[in-house]
């Protein structure tokens, strides 16, 4: 059986940039087991697999090692091959998720492509054992979401991080995002970090955002902010606060386009 793919480099507007996903769009769903190792075969953060119900699609996402109940640029992507290869005459497409609800990617503008996300905000608590010393340098505060949110006070040190990844896989933590505050029209910066999913560092995260963004609008008291991620890849966001949903806009770029043999 041969099954089509796609490879999108999400959240950048040059190729090589942004967060590469793998995007195979199906007729029916495959055994969770045929879709994680074809996952494991791509060896990208994701890979997203999404089948037509009724006038949209579900979706689903997998890492190399597991299935994930939220990602941001795989998403992305898959809303890119749907407005670029699948049904171009649409305006909007809403993707139907086992955990994270409904999930609308909309095109904004002539290539700007914007995902309404739920909000998730994270609480301040004491750092969990192990953290701090396996991210390294010295953060002002320590919340929890799904992910621990790490605040730092300036990009200079997000950028300086290097993470022991083995002891990061060991904090009783799904992922670690590590943030502080932006420079040049960049409302603030962030890392993510997820080792024990088989991410050691994410290029550019969407899900990160959902956390992120209502941090730091309460922070900086504003609701639209422009976000950066520092991964060697680099990626940016335009991010907004809507009550308990948030908007994060990015471009995408198409890297490869193909089919796979099952």
């Amino acid at each position: 059986m041969q099954l089509p793919i796609y490879q999108v480099d999400a959240f950048t507007d040059k190729l090589f940039g942004g967060n590469p996903a793998a995007v195979c769009p199906l007729d029916a769903w495959l055994p969770e087991a045929t879709m994680q190792a074809i996952a494991a075969e791509n060896n990208l953060a994701e890979t997203a697999f999404f089948v037509r119900e009724g006038d949209d699609y579900a979706l689903r996402w997998f890492t190399p090692t597991v299935e994930v109940d939220l990602c941001g640029h795989a998403t992305l992507a898959s809303g890119y091959v749907v407005f670029h290869h699948i049904e171009p005459a649409r305006a909007s497409v809403d993707f139907r998720t086992l955990k994270a609800g409904t999930l609308r990617v909309s095109k904004c503008g002539s290539d700007l492509l914007e995902m309404d996300f739920p909000s998730r905000p994270a609480q301040e608590i004491a750092p969990l054992p192990g953290l701090v010393a396996a991210l390294g340098g010295t953060p002002r505060a320590v919340l929890r979401a799904r992910d621990c949110l790490v605040v730092y006070d300036s990009a200079a040190e997000v950028a300086a991080l290097q993470p022991d990844f083995a002891a990061l896989a060991k904090v009783d933590c799904w992922a670690a995002i590590a943030t502080a505050p932006g420079e040049n029209g960049v409302d603030f910066v962030s890392r993510f970090f997820a080792p024990a999913q088989g991410i050691p560092e994410d290029p550019v995260t969407g899900s990160s955002h959902c956390t992120l963004t209502p941090y730091w609008a309460n922070r900086l008291g504003k609701m639209k902010l422009e976000a950066r991620q520092l991964s060697p890849r680099g990626g940016a966001l335009r991010c907004t606060l809507n009550g308990d949903r948030v908007s994060i806009a990015g471009r995408a770029v198409l890297y490869l386009e193909g089919k796979i043999s099952v």
